[in-house]
């Protein structure tokens, strides 16, 4: 496979035939001069040692230069390596929810970026786990495929927000039934589904598919953000305000910790509440490193090798050969004449 790195460059040799036009133009016109000053058969025989054609030479040499040089800024890359390795891990997918009730602020800064930290320092100690990320609210979606990239899940995770899902609510249920369709089709991998929440789960069934989840041997564990004191929820469409329910009351949010529990508990899994970041990622790895790790493909990757500095040799060989070249001919090898006509 072959590609260029930076092929903006390559525009630059727009500017070599313009370069040849120029110079064949000012041939053109020196010629012109001369003709002023006699026959040019006359005047090439005044001038026996000049060479038109190795001045042909020394532009085209310069020419052939110039555009090696352009050809290798632009990086010109060649080749494959393919990565098969295996490591012992897991695979892991994280479920985070996203509802307007996760901007509550009543931890620092509001619960999604708090969550949002969290899982960001989980997926930088995954080196050998598979990760996906899951954002839910009244529906899921897969926000970022299983994989082993940690960058890629740190990319993804930056761009998760409420507006990406316009049905509001938390459906726990329905998050971790798409979490279990997630896996690879791997056998024998221990799996583990991470669902961050505050708890407020307005529909049924999640105990359920977390049992559900645990007879297919995938663990769920629940994180639990915010505060049981309750926090009112920001309204994004106006500055400084807070949602209201329809009697112009002020929304209070609860995080629900025995709802949470129980889940857990039905998942065969741990509840884990994040009051403090440190400390919910130790106790999370704690639990994670119980299940059985086992031979996981990583990411197969490409990988381009740099041919730029070969092009750049080739014309730091071009330039050698015009500097050495000389424009009149040399009288002490005057008989090895490489132009002479034969």
């Amino acid at each position: 496979m072959f590609r260029f790195e930076d092929p903006a460059y390559l525009y630059l040799l727009l500017l070599i035939p313009v370069w040849a036009i120029v110079y064949i133009v000012s041939l053109y016109v020196r010629k012109k001069k001369l003709k002023r000053f006699g026959e040019i058969a006359l005047l090439n025989n005044l001038m026996p040692d000049l060479s038109i054609k190795r001045q042909h030479l020394k532009f085209l040499l310069a020419l052939f230069a110039v555009a090696m040089l352009i050809v290798s800024l632009a990086r010109p890359q060649m080749g494959m390596t393919v990565d098969n390795t295996k490591k012992q891990g897991i695979e892991i997918i994280i479920a985070l929810d996203i509802s307007n009730s996760m901007l509550a602020e009543d931890v620092a800064p509001n619960r999604l970026e708090c969550a949002k930290q969290l899982i960001s320092s989980t997926v930088d100690r995954m080196e050998n786990d598979k990760v996906g990320i899951i954002a839910f609210a009244g529906d899921a979606f897969n926000q970022l495929p299983i994989t082993s990239d940690n960058i890629s899940a740190n990319m993804f995770l930056d761009a998760i927000s409420p507006s990406l899902i316009t049905q509001q609510g938390t459906d726990i249920a329905k998050a971790i039934d798409l979490a279990t369709k997630s896996f690879t089709q791997a056998e024998g991998v221990g799996r583990a589904v991470i669902v961050i929440t505050d708890g407020e789960n307005h529909e049924g069934g999640a105990e359920k598919a977390a049992e559900e989840a645990a007879k297919k041997g995938i663990r769920i564990f629940m994180i639990g953000v915010g505060k049981e004191t309750g926090a009112p929820i920001p309204d994004p469409t106006i500055k400084g305000g807070y949602l209201v329910d329809r009697n112009g009351e002020t929304v209070i949010t609860h995080l629900n910790k025995e709802m949470c529990r129980k889940i857990a508990e039905a998942g065969k899994g741990t509840f884990i509440y994040l009051n403090n970041a440190s400390v919910a990622r130790e106790r999370l790895f704690e639990s994670l490193d119980k299940i059985k790790k086992s031979d996981i493909s990583d990411t197969v990757y490409s990988l381009y090798d740099e041919q730029f500095q070969w092009i750049a040799l080739i014309a730091l060989i071009a330039l050698v050969v015009d500097a050495i070249v000389m424009e009149r001919k040399n009288r002490i090898l005057k008989r090895i004449n490489l132009f002479r006509k034969r």
